[in-house]
């Protein structure tokens, strides 16, 4: 009598199990290709964290500052070079207002030095009038005052006189006063010269802006 055994393996078992095997390395298989493309969406939509932002703002800071200077330079320099600019024209412009008034202050001088040196005892009140008319200040005081002694002087001796100025220069001006200086020929004669001889003098005149008028204010002879 044959005795069959219950331990015998069923073929159909058999051939089952490989397939669970598969079935579960195809589970496994799909899992990490989900975790794999998980990870990569899960950090880009990761939140900015706060240090992010905080060097973000770390790093604008520093340039809206530099801006600020650089913006703030700009306008310093402008303001500077306008207000150079303005002096610089002040200057000039004072400049030119003194050297106008020293060449028409010198040239009243000349022709004033010609009228106060130059004397004819035929017309002695004419000549004084012209003198006075050009002086001011405290040399007209003192020309008007001796005015009456020297015309009575010239005329008893026939006193002449004619002064010619050779050379002038300016000393010092301003807009309304200028020191001249003057180098001037005089022929003069009367009745105990009547051969006229030439005196050479050097007259500083000083001359201020009066009325609409360079007038002579002082005259020396140095």
């Amino acid at each position: 009598m044959t005795v069959v055994s219950d331990e015998r393996a069923d073929p159909a078992d058999e051939k089952t199990e490989p397939a669970d095997e598969s079935t579960s390395a195809a589970d496994e298989s799909d899992t990490a290709s989900d975790a794999t493309d998980t990870a990569p969406e899960a950090d880009e939509q990761a939140p900015a964290t706060d240090a992010d932002a905080d060097t973000d703002e770390g790093e604008r800071r520093p340039r809206s500052w530099l801006r600020r200077v650089l913006v703030g330079a700009v306008a310093v320099v402008f303001v500077a070079a306008l207000a150079g600019s303005g002096v610089l024209g002040w200057m000039l412009w004072q400049d030119r207002e003194v050297t106008r008034a020293g060449e028409q202050a010198q040239q009243a001088a000349v022709a004033y030095a010609q009228t106060l040196t130059s004397i004819d005892s035929n017309k002695v009140d004419e000549n004084f009038n012209q003198v006075l008319d050009g002086a001011t200040g405290e040399f007209k005081d003192m020309y008007s005052q001796s005015s009456v002694q020297l015309r009575q002087l010239l005329i008893d001796n026939k006193a002449s006189a004619h002064g010619v100025v050779v050379e002038s220069a300016i000393q010092s001006a301003s807009k309304d006063k200028v020191v001249v200086l003057l180098f001037v020929d005089q022929s003069v004669s009367n009745t105990n010269v009547p051969d006229p001889r030439i005196d050479r003098s050097r007259i500083k005149m000083t001359m201020e802006f009066v009325d609409g008028r360079w007038r002579a204010s002082e005259v020396t002879l140095p």
